[in-house]
């Protein structure tokens, strides 16, 4: 008989990217301020932080288009902390990071990072050191992914498609003459690699002690510019070009009038069978040592995914294919250990969706953003939540709250107010996260522009655009010691103030 997952126990989170932390170097990093979030959440009633996908990006910045399944992004290794350990100085790093502190300028960190990581890595010394011989010999992906990001730059960032025929289909000999050229430049890859989880682990580390636990996101499908697909080709549905037969996305929906299509190369289902999803286990197992909860987006694609034709300029012309379903839950629920899963199962979730989530026990999302548009019915309204679930105001697919409502029909606003108990507009924001943490979901989850009140000028992205999108960054001063005791006094008077250290203790 299948063991299902525990219960989240009952608590309360706040969603805020790595990359949308304060920092003076332009984006988020693992420094002072990550710790000083951890401080705000302990302080505020708060046991989960969640993050989004942490991974290199590659083009659009986009957290769920990234070089590797398994890499940390270079872009959150913290400087101060560099210059702490002697491997640059202040004026190095003294640089144009951008004008907007509340908006992360990617033109100027690609300009500038990379730069600066490589005066540290000369500097540097931990490729003699045991740790750094063990962090390599313990993670089977590092080869791949350093020799690739080498590969990558030598060609002028291009994709791997573009790259020389010998190089893209692997040739032994062609491979052994580039790892020769190249060898510094795969040493410094590794490099920021041990500097990103050396950095990354410290701070788990100390958010553990702050009784705070970590909610990581995984993506379902990973990039076709990436390491992984280049280094093993034959677990994608590929054409005899290297190119994909179909790619993944979604029809048609509430998001977009032509559905969304994401372009990354599916899976071959069939050939992962073969050595029981081996690839999958590593997979889950190694973001099962970064995360105490993991969030599978898409995880209605486990079920049955959208394969639409390589080429196609929008998702309209695709079709449904069923999944790997229980078989590929069974393969990684051992490689979970202690880590516990999170089902994204938002869009067109069929009944077969619903009945593998249940039996695994993985709680699925609420959100309340989707609750006011149809009558008292409506699944997503909180009084419709079984315990286990997870209450989101909206996710960083959706507007704000406050941007939401700006714009809605005046009966969606009267059915709003009516439902949460308000007069005006705009008590509807705050009147959403009280209605979250009133819920009977085991676990409420609150974005950080929402707990500030802002508008659409914060939000996150938009699915199916470009530019733009993962930009909005928390600034300094903004986490106030009013909005804690807000939070702390929400989390006492609804029972959310626990979370499993607590319970430990």
């Amino acid at each position: 008989m299948r063991r299902k997952q525990k219960r989240l126990l009952r608590g309360a989170g706040i969603l805020l990217p790595i990359f949308a932390l304060p920092s003076p170097y332009g984006i988020g990093t693992f420094g002072k301020d990550a710790y000083r979030f951890v401080n705000f959440l302990s302080g505020s009633g708060v046991s989960y932080w969640q993050v989004l996908p942490i991974g290199p990006t590659s083009y659009g910045d986009s957290p769920y288009q990234s070089f590797s399944a398994f890499a940390g992004n270079p872009y959150f290794i913290d400087l101060d902390l560099l210059i702490e350990e002697g491997l640059l100085t202040s004026e190095e790093v003294s640089l144009d990071w951008g004008d907007d502190p509340s908006r992360v300028d990617y033109a100027k960190l690609y300009k500038n990072r990379f730069q600066v990581l490589k005066k540290a890595f000369s500097r540097s010394h931990f490729f003699e050191s045991p740790s750094y011989r063990d962090f390599c010999r313990e993670n089977p992906w590092l080869e791949d992914y350093a020799f690739y990001m080498a590969l990558k730059m030598y060609f002028h960032a291009a994709s791997w498609l573009l790259w020389p025929e010998e190089v893209r289909r692997r040739d032994p000999q062609t491979l052994r003459k580039y790892r020769t050229l190249l060898l510094q430049e795969i040493e410094f890859w590794k490099f920021c690699q041990f500097c990103f989880f050396r950095q990354w682990t410290a701070l788990k580390t100390y958010a553990h002690e702050e009784g705070i636990e970590i909610i990581g996101d995984l993506p379902i499908y990973v990039s076709l510019d990436s390491a992984d697909v280049w280094a093993q080709p034959s677990l994608f549905c590929l054409d005899e070009s290297l190119k994909p037969k179909e790619v993944a996305g979604v029809p048609p929906d509430a998001f977009s009038a032509t559905g969304q299509l994401w372009g990354n190369p599916l899976y071959n289902w069939e050939k992962m069978k073969e050595d029981h999803f081996f690839w999958w286990q590593q997979r889950m197992k190694f973001s099962a040592g970064l995360f105490d909860v993991i969030r599978m987006d898409h995880f209605i694609g486990i079920a049955r995914y959208y394969a639409i034709p390589y080429g196609e300029k929008t998702a309209e012309n695709g079709h449904w294919e069923k999944g790997p379903g229980k078989a590929l839950l069974e393969a990684i629920s051992p490689a979970l250990g202690d880590s516990r899963l999170i089902a994204e199962d938002l869009g067109v979730v069929v009944p077969a969706v619903t009945r593998l989530r249940k039996s695994f026990g993985y709680p699925g999302m609420k959100v309340l953003q989707f609750a006011f548009d149809s009558t008292p019915k409506n699944p997503y309204l909180p009084d419709h939540y079984e315990q286990n679930c997870i209450v989101y105001c909206g996710t960083h697919d959706n507007e704000t709250m406050s941007g939401f409502f700006a714009h809605q029909k005046p009966e969606i606003l009267r059915f709003a107010k009516s439902y949460l108990g308000v007069h005006s507009r705009k008590e509807l924001n705050w009147a959403c996260i009280r209605a979250a943490y009133a819920s009977a979901a085991d676990l409420a989850v609150i974005q950080m522009q929402d707990l500030l009140s802002l508008g659409n000028e914060a939000r996150m992205n938009y699915p199916s655009t470009i530019s733009g999108n993962w930009c909005w960054r928390l600034k300094q001063g903004q986490l106030s010691s009013k909005l804690s005791q807000k939070l702390l006094d929400y989390a006492q008077l609804y029972d959310r103030k626990g979370g499993i250290f607590n319970e430990r203790v």
